[in-house]
């Protein structure tokens, strides 16, 4: 019996496959962002005692929950920086490395002339195509979602093992993801009665109103939005035909969007959206008690110190994550 085996008959003992078949879920960590809300690569900003940026709390929930594997999307620019202190001996987790370029396009097309910005989420998701054959979660590095958020999502992951079309995210009320120091973007989820994901909506510059609720601006106006609403924070669960569902998605969006809007992004939800509609797959809306938290801005890390402290207060991560 090998470790990963081993690991899987220790780490998932639901799992109703037979030990030979189990493959533990390996969890994509999109962290390729520049930050320029934030004003720093903040996927390495420390927020712990030690020093630990939020993904390494990432890290260390997804071991603990049963992931097997690790792969990172970063840029080439900032690659050996990364790796420096985000590698397999520190997480005693296997690691891989995907790089994501404004010129990783599908064969037949260039960067349009002056295009800089990024071409979204589901493209870094894409990077990671050749590395990842089982079910897996893919999260930003810059997120803090919670020990139970990883739990639920391993755990729904382990049963998709052999499935396609079965994806899954972890949803969380709109009132607990704001920052008050500026405007954010959230996926915007409507469930039917089953769980399943009906719709999802981009929207960015969400912020709060005079009158203590929320609402986003685009270019019609200002629009409110209820704060109980169900938001996506890019934590999905796919089985691996999502890339190449999304790889003939990228080709549309670079036919259609991307030819008429220069900061056209290829966003995650644009593809499970298309995936609900054509019936190529449902979604499992994921629910937790778990707390999402984050730095968009860099007023937001004094909170995001306090609140990490408080969890390790109550026990819930050692004072020294990875001693």
């Amino acid at each position: 019996m090998n470790t990963q085996q081993k690991n899987c008959k220790l780490q998932t003992a639901n799992c109703q496959l037979s030990t030979a078949n189990c493959q533990l879920p390996t969890l994509l960590v999109l962290a390729a962002g520049m930050g320029s809300r934030y004003g720093a690569l903040k996927q390495m900003d420390g927020v712990g005692p030690n020093n630990e940026a939020i993904l390494d709390y990432s890290i260390y929930d997804a071991k603990r929950a049963g992931f097997g594997k690790v792969v990172f999307v970063i840029r080439e620019d900032f690659a050996e920086a990364f790796k420096k202190v985000n590698n397999a001996e520190k997480f005693g987790l296997p690691v891989e490395y995907v790089y994501q370029s404004l010129d990783k396009l599908p064969a037949g097309f260039c960067v349009p002339e002056g295009r800089v910005k990024p071409w979204g989420t589901c493209h870094a998701v894409l990077m990671a195509k050749d590395v990842i054959h089982e079910p897996f979660a893919a999260i930003n590095a810059d997120d803090f979602y919670g020990k139970e958020a990883y739990e639920v999502m391993a755990k729904y992951l382990t049963e998709c093992e052999g499935k396609t079309g079965a994806y899954s995210m972890v949803a969380y009320k709109l009132r607990n993801t704001m920052s008050d120091f500026g405007t954010v973007s959230r996926g915007i989820c409507t469930a039917d009665a089953d769980g399943n994901l009906l719709t999802i909506v981009e929207r960015t510059a969400i912020g709060h109103t005079n009158d203590g609720g929320a609402a986003y601006t685009d270019e019609t106006g200002s629009h409110p939005l209820d704060m109980d609403s169900l938001v996506s924070m890019n934590f999905f669960g796919f089985t691996p035909d999502f890339f190449t569902y999304s790889e003939k998605g990228f080709v549309e969006f670079l036919k259609g969007p991307a030819q008429t809007n220069i900061k056209a992004e290829f966003f995650i939800p644009l593809m499970v959206n298309q995936a609900i509609n054509d019936g190529s797959a449902k979604l499992k809306v994921l629910s937790s008690n778990a707390s999402w938290f984050g730095v968009t801005y860099k007023e937001d890390k004094p909170d995001v110190m306090r609140k990490i402290r408080e969890l390790i207060e109550k026990g819930i991560y050692p004072k020294d994550l990875w001693k």
